[in-house]
C-alpha cells in the first residue's frame, strides 16, 4: 500500500491531519497536471493552475470525508472535478453569450478556464457522461487525458491499467466520442 493510499485510509477514518498531509503529498503533482492542463488554454486566460488545483481540491475534500480506494481513485476523481470546473466555465460562458447576465458582477477567476469553444466543450461533456455509463474505464481514461492534462504512461499509471489497455481504451474512446460528438454538433 502506498503512502496515498494510507493517508486517504486516514481520512475517512477521521484522523484531522491526514487532509493536510495528504494535499503536501500530492500537491505537485496536482499541480503539474493543471499546469500540463493551463498550457494549452486560450491566450490571455487569466487563471493559473494553482486555482485549478486549489477549487478540485475544495470539491475532493471539502468539509466532508470522502473515501478513495486508492491513489488512482483519488486521481480519476481530481481529473473529475477539474472536467467540472472546465464545464461549468463553459456553460456559464454560454449563458453570457445568450444574454443570461447584464447584471455586474465580479468574475471568478475559476470562471474563465476555456480551452475550446464552449459548444464543443459542452458537447464533449455530454458524450462523455454517455460514454462513462457503457465504458467507465475509457471514460476515465479520456478525463485524465483531456481535462487533465496526462500523457497516456501517466494516466494508465493512475488507473492501473497497463500501457497497451491504456493505449486501446483510447483508440476506443476517442472514435466513439468523435462518432457522439459528430452527431451532437453536425
Amino acid at each position: 500500500m502506498n503512502d496515498v493510499t494510507q493517508i486517504l485510509d486516514a481520512i475517512h477514518a477521521g484522523e484531522a491531519q491526514a487532509a493536510d498531509e495528504l494535499m503536501s503529498l500530492v500537491y505537485e503533482e496536482l499541480r503539474r497536471m493543471a499546469a500540463q492542463k493551463m498550457a494549452r488554454e486560450a491566450p490571455g486566460n487569466t487563471l493559473q493552475p494553482t486555482a485549478l488545483v486549489h477549487e478540485a481540491w475544495l470539491r475532493l475534500v471539502g468539509d466532508q470525508s470522502p473515501k478513495f480506494d486508492g491513489r488512482g481513485h483519488f486521481f480519476a476523481a481530481a481529473a473529475e472535478a477539474m472536467r467540472r470546473i472546465l464545464i461549468e466555465a463553459a456553460r456559464r460562458k454560454q449563458s453570457l453569450k445568450r444574454g443570461g447576465a447584464f447584471e455586474r458582477a465580479e468574475m471568478d477567476e475559476s470562471l474563465l478556464v476555456q480551452n475550446a469553444p464552449s459548444e464543443e466543450m459542452l458537447a464533449v461533456d455530454e458524450a462523455l457522461d454517455l460514454l462513462a455509463r457503457e465504458d467507465p474505464v475509457a471514460a476515465d481514461l479520456v478525463k485524465l487525458r483531456y481535462f487533465v492534462g496526462m500523457n497516456m504512461e501517466e494516466a494508465a499509471a493512475a488507473l492501473g491499467l497497463p500501457l497497451r489497455t491504456a493505449e486501446r481504451n483510447w483508440t476506443y474512446a476517442r472514435a466513439w466520442l468523435r462518432r457522439q460528438i459528430g452527431t451532437h454538433l453536425g
